[in-house]
């Protein structure tokens, strides 16, 4: 079986890495000749929305997915009309908009922080007015890894900011005292068949993750509950299939509704090596209508992204318990490389070598 992927990075390398050992084969789509799926898979270089390119992509695959969230909706729908395309295009549709899938989930009873949209400097001031300060704009389309927002402190910065993001097109959210940023990844099969893995506790720097703590620790079975349900409804309403995650905040014993990723995640990386089955296998068991993998945890994980830096591997795979997936990226500053899991059995365990991992996962600073 011949899988498509839209997009070329490390998520659909990382697929067609689960992939192979169940036989199946896989073909990119991606504007860059760079893209690091190209050690794993056929590429096809092009534009997204270039017809021509999409039907000869589209000869002799089984069905297609993607690994990001900004592929036009248009290229996901073109495809859908001639083969299998999951998740639908209508996920991708609701996710690509950051004020749409806010809708979309306080329609579905899930809860978000307050929010205003905004295409005028009136329309900002109005929402400063309703949320007050501090608040974060937002570009409604694109952004990601901290890109495409500006928080506001004071009337005299929102111009400035409003100018900077482009002035239209844009949404205000309310700032939430948040105790932690969690995620929740599910996993549902086009059998209907549904699986959850343990909630993740993600620590952010520069709006870029940074590491991610599985199971999170501290976590309730009410809490996980409370997530599960919220992923549920959204896949149920999406007819989804594949991984869907959803980046929460905790207030206490609530959570809050941020924003969605229709593809597997930056903090489901954990899984390969700590959970029975990872993400990516599990997101191709998913569109195939394959009985889901166990999503049960190994002992406890740690995931530290790498960011513009290329550690020492020797140094990496000296710890014990400690995995190393590189990229084949070139190193740029703010660009996510590659990353190191550490699983241990106990959260002691893990608490204890937190810091050693932390250290071979950062830059050393330029003197």
């Amino acid at each position: 079986m011949r899988i498509g992927i839209l997009g070329g990075g490390q998520l659909g390398r990382m697929l067609a890495l689960a992939g192979y050992p169940l036989g199946l084969s896989f073909r990119f789509l991606d504007p860059s000749p760079e893209a690091c799926a190209r050690q794993v898979g056929e590429l096809l270089v092009g534009d997204f929305l270039d017809e021509t390119l999409l039907q000869r992509f589209a000869e002799g695959l089984d069905l297609v997915t993607y690994e990001f969230e900004n592929v036009p909706v248009e290229a996901a729908r073109f495809l859908a009309k001639r083969l299998p395309v999951f998740p639908p295009p209508k996920a991708l549709e609701v996710a690509q908009d950051r004020l749409a899938e806010k809708a979309f989930m306080g329609g579905l009873g899930v809860p978000t922080p307050p929010f205003h949209p905004v295409d005028s400097l009136e329309e900002l001031e109005e929402g400063l007015r309703a949320l007050g300060f501090p608040a974060l704009l937002k570009t409604r389309r694109g952004g990601y890894d901290g890109k495409g927002q500006v928080r506001i402190g004071s009337w005299e910065e929102a111009p400035k900011a409003f100018q900077a993001l482009g002035g239209r097109g844009l949404v205000l959210e309310g700032h939430i005292p948040f105790d932690r940023e969690l995620s929740i990844l599910g996993v549902r099969s086009r059998t209907g068949e549904v699986a959850f893995y343990p909630l993740v506790e993600n620590r952010h720097q520069e709006g870029i993750l940074r590491l991610s703590l599985a199971p999170a620790p501290g976590t309730s079975q009410a809490l996980q509950e409370k997530a599960e349900t919220y992923a549920k409804k959204a896949m149920e309403a999406l007819g989804y299939v594949g991984v869907l995650a959803l980046e929460l905040f905790q207030v206490e014993g609530e959570l809050l509704f941020n924003e969605m990723a229709p593809r597997v995640h930056n903090s489901g990386h954990w899984t390969i090596e700590g959970a029975e089955t990872g993400q990516f296998e599990n997101h191709l068991r998913a569109l195939l209508g394959l009985p889901l993998g166990s999503t049960a945890p190994r002992g406890h994980s740690a995931m530290a992204n790498l960011i513009g830096h290329r550690p020492d591997f020797a140094q990496v795979l000296a710890l014990p318990g400690a995995h190393l997936h590189w990229y084949g990226k070139a190193v740029r500053p703010g660009r996510k490389v590659g990353h190191i899991t550490l699983r241990r059995d106990t959260w002691e365990g893990l608490a204890q070598d937190l810091p050693h991992l932390l250290t071979l996962a950062q830059a050393p600073e330029r003197v």
